[in-house]
């Protein structure tokens, strides 16, 4: 399964969908697909690094976490994030995941932001391994 992602309708808000051949390729898909519902993704340049953590019992949440991390990202550094590396590893309480943003802070002149994001809920949320890769989505509040 190739590495893509998409966006699907759900009521007033928006769906992010990513796919990859491994659960962290699809967990960067669905992140990529966050940053397109803003702008487009090839807009934003990559000088910015942050790297954020999370953790949880349950994939599906930690998806949502994981998304949740770059909103709040996006949110106190006004910043737009369009390439992402994930690493997750798992203990016997659950799923670790590391995970590093690269983009810039918003240049509005450039950047020409289309929503403002205010968070990634729980409706929808689904992690699963199909076959040949993963899908990882969620839907975004908007």
């Amino acid at each position: 399964m190739p590495t893509r992602w998409e966006h699907f309708e759900h009521q007033a808000d928006i769906g992010v969908r990513g796919y990859g051949p491994t659960v962290e390729d699809a967990f960067e898909a669905a992140a990529t697909a966050l940053t397109a519902v803003i702008v487009a993704p090839e807009q934003v340049a990559t000088p910015l690094r942050v790297e954020v953590t999370a953790r949880s019992a349950d994939r599906e949440l930690l998806l949502a976490a994981w998304l949740n991390a770059i909103i709040f990202e996006m949110a106190t550094r006004r910043a737009l994030f369009s390439r992402f590396s994930v690493r997750i590893t798992a203990d016997g309480t659950g799923d670790r995941l590391y995970g590093v943003l690269e983009g810039e802070a918003v240049d509005v002149a450039r950047h020409q932001p289309a929503v403002e994001i205010k968070g990634a809920t729980y409706t929808a949320l689904k992690v699963v391994q199909v076959d040949g890769g993963w899908i990882a989505q969620c839907v975004v509040d908007v």
